[in-house]
C-alpha cells in the first residue's frame, strides 16, 4: 500500500512540474530589444531622427515596390504623345484575346457595351450619357492604354484595378472590337 502512495505522489509531482513548463516562452532572451521594441506614435516627436519627427517622407526618387513608372503625363499633350508613339510591349505569345475579352467584360462593358458601341447597361439606364462608340473615334493602342491608366472625362482611371499587362490585353481587345464595328 505504501508503494502505491509513493508512486501516486511521484506521478503527481511529475505532472505538477511538467505542467509549469511553457514551450512558447523562451527561458532566456538573447537580444530583448528585438522582442520588446519601443513603439512610436506615427506623427509624434522622436529623438531618433534629425528633424525630431517620427514620421518621415520617402527618400527622393524612390518608388513603391511593384510600381512601374509611366512616362506620359496626364495631360492632353501626354494623351496625344501616347496616341502617336506608345506601342504595345506584348508579343504574339503574350496576346490573349480570351483574357482581354474577360477583362473587358468585367471592367469596360458596363459602360461601353460588349461590342464597343457605347451602349452598355449604365448607358441604357441613363446613368452615364455620351459614352462613345469605338467606331466613331480615332484610337490607337497607345491612346487606349493612356485612357485606361489615367481616365478621360467621366471615365476614371483603372490603373489601381488592372496591372500594366492586363491594360495592354484590354487595349488589344478594344482594337479587335473596333475592327469588327
Amino acid at each position: 500500500m505504501k508503494r502505491v502512495y509513493k508512486i501516486t505522489l511521484l506521478l503527481g509531482i511529475t505532472m505538477l512540474v511538467a505542467s509549469c513548463h511553457n514551450d512558447k516562452a523562451p527561458n532566456y532572451q538573447y537580444f530583448p530589444n528585438m522582442y520588446e521594441s519601443v513603439g512610436y506614435e506615427t506623427y509624434s516627436e522622436s529623438k531618433a531622427f534629425a528633424n525630431g519627427q517620427e514620421g518621415q517622407l520617402p527618400a527622393e526618387g524612390s518608388i513603391n515596390r511593384g510600381f512601374e513608372p509611366y512616362e506620359y503625363p496626364n495631360t492632353t499633350e501626354g494623351y496625344e504623345l501616347a496616341k502617336a508613339n506608345l506601342k504595345s510591349p506584348l508579343d504574339s505569345l503574350d496576346r490573349n484575346s480570351e483574357k482581354g475579352k474577360e477583362l473587358f467584360d468585367i471592367y469596360c462593358a458596363i459602360c461601353h457595351g460588349t461590342t464597343g458601341n457605347g451602349k452598355g447597361k449604365l448607358v441604357e439606364r441613363e446613368k452615364f450619357l455620351g459614352v462613345p462608340s469605338y467606331a466613331d473615334r480615332v484610337i490607337t493602342e497607345g491612346s487606349i492604354f493612356h485612357v485606361e491608366t489615367y481616365g478621360l472625362n467621366a471615365m476614371g482611371s483603372h490603373a489601381n484595378q488592372l496591372t500594366k499587362h492586363e491594360r495592354w490585353l484590354i487595349a488589344d481587345y478594344v482594337l479587335k472590337l473596333k475592327s469588327q464595328l
